[in-house]
């Protein structure tokens, strides 16, 4: 699998997936703007230079029953086993609201998309029957596949499938058929032992377009990506975007929130000021979109506990095996960013929203 490399042998590895570059600018003769772009920190400092923020670290902080601190490989993300069907699993003291039913989705389209480090994923987009809104399945892993993108539809011709996305193989100029390819196609893989790694995100315009230092959504959808492009991930991964813009109350009240905090609420405070629940996001969809990929067993990439019964449907469509921790990439030295506004946001999820922020034996 082709690597873009870089001058700096740190950017090779946490490549980033969607966030600006974090190498700071060696040459500021050269290149003045890059002093203006470190007083905005939209730069971060080099690992030299960034010691990880002490006020998160300390144990007084942290719970000191946090799962997931297994000795990690070298990459490999750190992992617990859970079970909602037990009290003592591991899956938080919430009892999420549940729909009767899941939501019937549609995948009307998959597109490969060759990322900026080499690794390719699959692009899914998918319609529902409970809103107008397009979310979407990023899934790395040429193996997992949608049951309703495959499906033949009445009067498609064979490229209407291949433009579609419902082909095997690859494309190519000149294919005439969306079924096997017997030259072209590889030797198919052994079905993995474990689950997928999955992650379901929602849509944060601040965090993932603007820069915004007010919370680590960017950070998070970059670290999912690369966990699950790690060579060594054989299950391959999936990260189920949902357009549910500031946990669920809309991107214009979320911007209010923003006014709100900075005279001087947190985040929950904030949305119960607007008269919103604190978080109204829904996994119902997740749920959806994760069953048509033909998943029944699941490792899921969260530090909330509550999400994992959430995730897993009315009548557990979908079971979670293992919550996967994930640390920000600042606590390890590897990048990342640091910001006043960031620091309270992760005070309050673990302080009023049960998250589990653990250190898992990283260096305080």
């Amino acid at each position: 699998m082709p690597t873009i490399t870089s001058g700096n042998a740190d950017s090779t590895q946490l490549p980033p997936f969607y966030s600006p570059r974090t190498n700071a600018v060696s040459d500021d003769a050269a290149h003045p703007e890059s002093q203006h772009v470190d007083e905005l920190n939209l730069a971060t400092p080099t690992e030299s230079t960034q010691p990880p923020p002490p006020s998160l670290l300390s144990p007084a902080f942290t719970p000191p029953g946090t799962p997931g601190t297994q000795t990690p490989g070298r990459s490999a993300p750190r992992s617990v086993p859970v079970d909602s069907s037990v009290a003592s699993g591991g899956c938080g003291t919430k009892k999420p609201k549940l729909l009767d039913a899941l939501p019937e989705v549609q995948c009307i389209v998959r597109a490969r998309i060759p990322t900026v480090n080499g690794t390719e994923m699959f692009l899914h987009l998918y319609t529902n029957n409970v809103d107008n809104k397009e979310h979407l399945a990023i899934v790395f892993g040429k193996h997992i596949r949608s049951t309703s993108l495959d499906a033949p539809r009445e009067g498609e011709t064979e490229m209407d499938r291949m433009i579609r996305g419902a082909y095997t193989g690859r494309l190519y100029p000149g294919r005439v058929t969306s079924g096997a390819d017997v030259e072209a196609a590889p030797k198919a893989d052994a079905k993995p032992a474990e689950p997928p790694l999955v992650r379901i995100h929602s849509e944060c315009y601040t965090g993932e377009t603007a820069w915004s230092a007010r919370c680590d959504c960017g950070e998070q959808l970059d670290e999912a990506a690369r966990l699950m492009a790690l060579p060594e991930n054989k299950a391959g991964g999936i990260i189920v975007y949902l357009r549910q813009e500031g946990r669920g109350i809309g991107l214009g009240e979320k911007l209010k929130a923003y006014n709100l905090q900075d005279l001087g609420s947190d985040t929950v405070e904030a949305n119960l000021l607007l008269r919103h629940p604190a978080d109204a996001r829904s996994y119902g969809l997740g749920t959806a979109i994760l069953q048509d990929l033909g998943q029944k067993e699941v490792r899921l990439l969260t530090n909330n506990p509550d999400k994992i019964r959430a995730v897993e449907g009315p009548h557990r469509e979908i079971v979670v095996t293992q919550r996967v921790a994930m640390v920000p990439l600042s606590w390890r030295g590897k990048g990342g960013f640091q910001s006043e506004e960031v620091e309270g946001y992760l005070k309050a999820k673990i302080e009023k929203m049960g998250h589990m922020l653990d250190m898992g034996g990283l260096p305080r």
